[in-house]
């Protein structure tokens, strides 16, 4: 067998017995006390046992009570506002065979990664003046790299006892917003504008992350942030922020602009712009940008192109950072989605790979490639499955990853 299919056997039949394992934790995490799992998934999905008691329609139950408009609705922790604000959240809970270094940097066990609530208001600007607001908590092995980390120790959600071992909470949203007509206003501790992977696990198809996120690319803002829908195809960016990954807090100085532009190119693609300058805090002064090209090739075939550039100057010398990653995604149906990411990154600073990989001086050049599948068997639950090779020609290192997590949305 060739070496790279035997490495693809090797560490994906490490991750099969704890499949299953990781559906049943996922949903046992929500469970009523007393309840196993199974009882708990017929009641939260509505799989047998619904009564008229419960409040059916919105569990997935539609027998007996007058049926429901639409019976795979995913199930709701509060089917109507409270207060005016929405609240929900998920729980993400994951095993990979080895450690990347960002975020799945825990190996060889099973992870609740991110356990995260909110509580959202829109402000909706189409009848003149409104206001919304949003804050998020989460907690899980992500806190560590969701806590404004870019802040003074001790501040905000930094280095403030709100860490457990492994595990620990963050905040990394608290704002409020303003809106009349086209134009809003967000002000408060906000995630970045920057780049195409996020934070929050469900924003994303992959389980693991790419170096360039994780690397280049800031995570969250404190500042004020407008946007304005200049047209159907335009979209407006521009604030100010007190640099990268700071929560109520400045580090250094921190001042930078953060902006860009949204072009919707034609019916099926769209061009994003979006960069940050001036002083970042701890990661000095300099200027950032992320391009990032989407385009629905047909109905089923999605293609991205991502492009970011750092250029840093740290106080002990120039830090430039590049990075292009292309993303293809295939749709089978409404329930499996395919899915493939292939990166390079190069920075001056290098990369300790969880102190694998020896950070060499100059500037060196970091792959991955990357292939998974989304299963969405449930409206409420994904299941991500995926297989990761790294390669570092300078270090000649590499290193092939199983990864499989579940979110469970609620």
């Amino acid at each position: 067998m060739p070496d790279i299919l035997q490495n693809i056997y090797d560490v994906m039949s490490r991750g099969k017995a704890l499949a299953a394992t990781l559906l049943i934790g996922g949903i046992g995490f929500l469970a009523p006390q007393g309840a196993d799992a199974g009882e708990f998934a017929n009641y939260y999905y509505g799989q047998g046992g619904c009564a008229c008691e419960a409040p059916s329609c919105d569990n997935g139950c539609d027998n007996g009570c007058g049926g429901c408009e639409e019976s795979n609705d995913p199930w709701k922790l509060f089917s109507e506002p409270v207060g005016g604000f929405d609240i929900g959240g998920w729980t993400q809970w994951g095993y990979t065979s080895e450690s990347t270094g960002m975020f799945n940097d825990i190996p060889d066990r099973f992870n609740n990664h991110q356990s995260w609530i909110y509580a959202e208001k829109v402000a909706d600007g189409s009848n003149g003046w409104d206001w919304g607001a949003r804050a998020d908590l989460m907690y899980g092995t992500d806190s560590y790299d969701t806590q404004a980390f870019g802040n003074n120790p001790g501040r905000w959600d930094y280095e403030n006892g709100w860490d457990h071992g492994i595990y620990g909470w963050a905040m990394p949203q608290a704002y409020g917003e303003i809106a009349n007509g086209d134009l809003s206003v967000k002000f408060g501790h906000f995630f970045t504008l920057v780049g195409y992977e996020v934070v929050p696990a469900t924003g994303n198809f992959f389980f693991s992350h790419a170096y360039t996120m994780y690397n280049s690319e800031p995570f969250t803002h404190t500042g004020a942030l407008a946007t304005y829908k200049a047209s159907d195809d335009v979209t407006l960016y521009g604030g100010w922020t007190l640099g990268w990954d700071t929560g109520f807090d400045q580090f250094d100085g921190g001042s930078s602009f953060l902006g860009g532009a949204a072009l919707g190119l034609t019916d099926d693609a769209t061009l994003t712009y979006i960069l940050t300058a001036g002083n970042m805090g701890q990661r000095g002064d300099g200027y950032s940008h992320s391009i990032v090209l989407d385009v629905n090739i047909t109905e089923k075939w999605n293609y991205v192109l991502q492009s970011d550039l750092v250029s840093f100057d740290t106080g002990a010398g120039q830090n430039d950072e590049y990075g292009i990653n292309q993303y293809l995604f295939y749709t089978i149906n409404d329930q499996v989605k395919l899915g493939s990411r292939v990166e390079w990154w190069s920075s001056d600073a290098g990369f300790d790979h969880g102190g694998q990989s020896p950070v060499a001086g100059g500037q060196h050049s970091y792959y991955e490639a990357t292939f998974g599948v989304n299963y969405k068997p449930i409206a409420n639950l994904i299941v991500r499955p995926e297989y990761r090779h790294d390669w570092f020609p300078h270090g000649e290192y590499t290193q092939d990853i199983f990864g499989i997590d579940a979110i469970l949305t609620f």
